[in-house]
């Protein structure tokens, strides 16, 4: 097997012992003080990441809430997470109505293939989510020690 074959077997999901992902439990500690208690639903929140990563250094990433911006109904915060990272919260995007759309594109730091989860916080007081999976095959933030 040439190793392009086996790199586009795992982005296409074959399960391999050993290189199967975790799954990112949404109501996970760390997700649950954001939205502290509150029930989080699926939808609304898109988040893009390629399938493949060469190097988990820059990975481009979208995140996208399907909600309007109006001064009384907006999405007030995007939180960022990533189950393998040293520091799981990678980060904390803070949006208001005059804020246009809600929409982050940036760049991210991944310690290995993992689940990767936008919690977005509305003005109505409701969390919604989504994941998305990525497969790095040379992985950044790795502790030296």
């Amino acid at each position: 097997m040439k190793r392009r074959e086996f790199l586009a077997g795992l982005a296409g999901g074959l399960a391999l012992p050993g290189a199967a992902l975790a799954q990112v439990d949404p109501l996970d500690p760390l997700v649950g003080v954001v939205a502290n208690g509150a029930p989080l639903k699926k939808g609304k929140v898109t988040v893009e990441l390629p399938q493949l990563a060469d190097n988990g250094n820059s990975v481009p990433i979208r995140i996208t809430v399907d909600h309007p911006m109006t001064e009384a109904d907006h999405v007030k915060s995007i939180h960022l997470y990533a189950e393998r990272n040293p520091v799981r919260n990678m980060a904390n995007f803070y949006l208001g109505p005059r804020a246009g759309k809600a929409e982050i594109n940036s760049r991210v730091r991944l310690a290995g293939s993992q689940k990767v989860t936008a919690v977005a916080k509305l003005s109505d007081g409701s969390f919604w989510y989504d994941t998305a999976s990525i497969v790095v095959t040379l992985s950044a933030c790795l502790d030296e020690s």
